[in-house]
């Protein structure tokens, strides 16, 4: 049996227009009523992000001082996996052709991901993926983070346990927390650069592969099954 193991954020769905619609609205939220800001493009800021600038730099860089930017960094945290803005996610455009073509490979797909049930479960009822996943792994409503590096390789472990023997396993995901969960477990792991990271910092964590999208790391493991 060929095993996959996908994020969620990033190789299935497009979360940069939840992240920058957040942005504007911490920017609007924390600049003084006369003051001056500049506000980034959707470019600009998404490749920031990407390349993992400090939200208090991002803060500073559009105009607000040291203060505002903390009061910014903050709000952006509490604010940015709620649920009124996981309404701005969109299927990423290669999503469904890759997990339609995992299934005709006859591939077993498993959904891995640091978003609660309920944050899961709001994109799945909107676009009907659940269909295309065998299990999923995802954070219950009232866990606790302590962080995706950390959190991502205890989860990684629980589906381990749980699932039975595979010939092959392969992880694809968009973040450092991905990569550090597959090579925690001994799982051959492709980072793809539709997510949430750039090149640079995808490559410090010495994925097996680095794509461009879930289709084509799908096609590619299909090419070593």
């Amino acid at each position: 049996m060929l095993r996959l193991i996908t994020d969620f954020d990033g190789p299935i769905v497009d979360v940069s227009e939840r992240y920058y619609q957040v942005y504007q609205l911490c920017l609007a939220k924390n600049r003084s009523p006369e003051q001056e800001v500049k506000q980034l493009s959707k470019e600009d800021f998404w490749a920031l992000k990407r390349s993992r600038v400090p939200e208090t730099q991002i803060a500073q860089l559009s105009g607000l001082n040291e203060d505002q930017a903390k009061a910014f960094a903050q709000m952006r945290r509490d604010t940015v996996h709620t649920l009124p803005y996981l309404g701005y996610d969109c299927l990423q455009p290669k999503a469904i052709p890759a997990l339609e073509l995992a299934r005709q490979a006859g591939m077993e797909v498993i959904v891995m991901t640091m978003r609660r049930v309920k944050e899961l479960q709001e994109m799945f009822d909107r676009t009907n993926l659940e269909q295309f996943f065998n299990k999923r792994y995802c954070l219950s409503n009232d866990y606790q983070k302590t962080g995706d590096t950390k959190d991502k390789p205890l989860l990684m472990g629980r589906a381990i346990q749980e699932l039975p023997p595979a010939d092959q396993v392969w992880m694809v995901g968009d973040t450092e927390a991905d990569i550090i969960a597959a090579k925690t477990h001994g799982i051959k792991v492709i980072a793809v650069l539709c997510g949430i990271r750039d090149r640079n910092q995808l490559a410090q964590y010495e994925p097996d592969l680095i794509l461009e999208d879930i289709h084509t790391a799908v096609e590619y493991i299909l090419t070593k099954s």
